[in-house]
């Protein structure tokens, strides 16, 4: 059974279809797999992870070689090329999806505001975030501003509040790469910790 397994995978490999079609699209996967690793790992690097960074830069690297490889085997494939280069797109396409839907890291915000924020404030506060609020000087006068750091993910939440309370608002974003205390809404409840406490 092995033997004829062996078999039916040497004809396989040594075929047409496999060089032209199943090679490529490995190669085309593998190229996807290690850019978006790549995206990540410049996100970890950039937040300070230092124990996720070397072990997903590790994985994008295993996986290059294994793509790159396949090409130094025959550099007349021109299917091997493109699979390459569509691979390296895709690739960028998909590490930007897959980031933003893990929302990971700090974010710095200021909300820059000339009619009073106090609405704006209390129900920022009321839903457990943490914020300093000033008066500033602007070029038509004093404004008030509010700062905050915030999770990521808490991002679109926070804007959609400003945007309904405060539409004029100016609002800057930067990215923080660490704090040390500050005030954060409480996580969300999931089933886990439901089912946790019913057992308790």
């Amino acid at each position: 059974m092995n033997l004829l397994l062996a078999s039916l995978l040497s004809i396989l490999m040594d075929s047409e279809i496999f060089s032209l079609i199943i090679l490529p699209v490995l190669i085309f996967i593998a190229r996807i797999a290690d850019v978006t690793l790549g995206t990540l790992r410049i996100v970890f690097i950039s937040q300070g992870r230092r124990k996720l960074a070397p072990i997903v830069g590790f994985f994008e690297i295993f996986i290059w070689l294994l793509a790159i490889g396949q090409i130094f085997n025959d550099f007349t494939n021109i299917f091997y090329y493109i699979a390459y280069s569509g691979g390296f797109a895709m690739g960028n396409y998909v590490g930007l999806i897959v980031e933003n839907k893990i929302s990971l890291g700090l974010l710095s915000l200021r909300i820059m505001l000339e009619e009073s924020p106090d609405n704006l404030i209390n129900t920022l506060k009321s839903q457990g975030y943490g914020l300093t609020s000033m008066t500033a000087e602007g070029i038509q006068g004093n404004v008030k501003l509010v700062i905050m750091i915030i999770k990521r993910k808490n991002l679109e939440k926070i804007l959609e509040i400003a945007k309904e309370l405060s539409p004029d608002a100016f609002i800057s974003i930067e990215q923080v790469q660490s704090v040390k205390g500050g005030i954060f809404p409480p996580k969300s409840k999931t089933r886990w910790d439901l089912l946790k406490r019913k057992k308790g």
